[in-house]
């Protein structure tokens, strides 16, 4: 239940960074303060799915067991951010925007769908292992600010941020969810990839 709870707190950050994104009308001062939803997550310890899939090959079978009650977790924490903030005077503004988004999504192929989401995590696992490495305070936020603005200006697929952006763009439906799953294991393979080679190079 903590780890559910931690996902849904994760869920929540991912999404206010997505509501920042949405409302700033430059992309990339959007993108910019979009890494508020990764920092939440790394500075106070909240279970990100996108983040702690990075290290499944480095854990024991219990935490790669954790990793579905994360994702649900987080999708229960946009569901509960969205409609709250539908509930709102942004709610008009944000469900038009993120409409236009969705539409972008959910128009691409499930193949560019993937490939977006594996260079996505490949951004996201230098934004997280950066932050828990690098010894220096600057480097550490440096490490999420330039992990996190580079996926949101190239348009890689997160899983998470997805769940938000479907929900308040009122485009959940069959074809949705099959993006999502598949921007999922985009992100679960991009994740593991480099630590995978960096064993392999070691070894």
């Amino acid at each position: 239940m903590s780890t559910f709870l931690s996902g849904i707190l994760a869920g929540i950050s991912i999404s206010i960074g997505g509501t920042v994104f949405l409302l700033c009308e430059s992309k990339i001062v959007g993108a910019l303060f979009f890494t508020v939803g990764l920092f939440c997550v790394c500075a106070f310890g909240f279970h990100l799915f996108t983040g702690k899939v990075c290290y499944a090959f480095d854990n024991d079978r219990a935490y790669a067991l954790k990793l579905p009650v994360i994702w649900l977790g987080n999708l229960a924490g946009a569901l509960i951010a969205a409609f709250l903030e539908m509930q709102t005077r942004l709610g008009p503004s944000l469900t038009e925007k993120a409409a236009a988004v969705c539409q972008a999504k959910l128009g691409q192929g499930l193949l560019s769908a993937f490939i977006l989401a594996i260079f996505c995590n490949i951004m996201i696992f230098v934004a997280v292992e950066g932050y828990k490495s690098i010894p220096h305070e600057l480097g550490k936020y440096l490490a999420i600010f330039f992990g996190v603005t580079i996926f949101v200006i190239c348009g890689f697929e997160h899983c998470v941020a997805n769940m938000y952006y479907f929900t308040v763009g009122k485009a959940w439906s069959v074809e949705a969810a099959l993006y999502l799953l598949v921007m999922t294991v985009g992100n679960a393979l991009g994740g593991v990839s480099i630590p995978l080679l960096r064993k392999m190079i070691k070894r």
